[in-house]
């Protein structure tokens, strides 16, 4: 994923959103935004625990998944259901598609036109004002098929 095709809020930015809200900016906050970043794929808060504890020892993880929680609300983060319960957090924020392998959990991102307007107006149409449209394919990775 290192295609630069991030939508991120940069720091400033970052700490500009959080003040609007009525947030503090903590360290705590930047440097998991920052990590994310950094990791640049799907992660678990569990990873981004292990990626930050060195540089904020002590930091827990219900911190981790707040944290990781308001960075979705601000869209600098997407969180992703992974099935089977897992979520996932994607720094690439801007509209695309998921694969999820059935058998390992892999998730890897598809960046292919679909027609999310009918999804979205299908949605409509079942009485849910929809917020967005994700599609997730799930299938065996080739990994699981060899």
């Amino acid at each position: 994923m290192a295609d630069g095709a991030h939508i991120q809020l940069p720091e400033d930015a970052l700490c500009s959103a959080l003040r609007e809200r009525g947030q503090r900016v903590t360290p705590q906050r930047l440097t998991i935004a920052r990590v994310v970043r950094e990791l640049d794929r799907h992660v678990t808060a569990e990873q981004v625990l292990t990626a930050v504890s060195d540089r904020l020892p002590g930091v827990s993880l219900p911190t981790v998944y707040a944290t990781l929680e308001l960075l979705e609300e601000l869209g600098s983060v997407r969180r992703v259901s992974a099935g089977g319960g897992a979520v996932l957090y994607d720094p690439r924020t801007h509209p695309h598609h998921h694969v999820v392998c059935t058998r390992c959990g892999a998730v890897a991102d598809i960046d292919a036109p679909l027609d999310d307007e009918a999804v979205i107006t299908a949605a409509r149409d079942a009485g849910f004002e929809p917020e967005r449209a994700d599609t997730v394919v799930h299938g065996i990775c080739m990994a699981c098929r060899s």
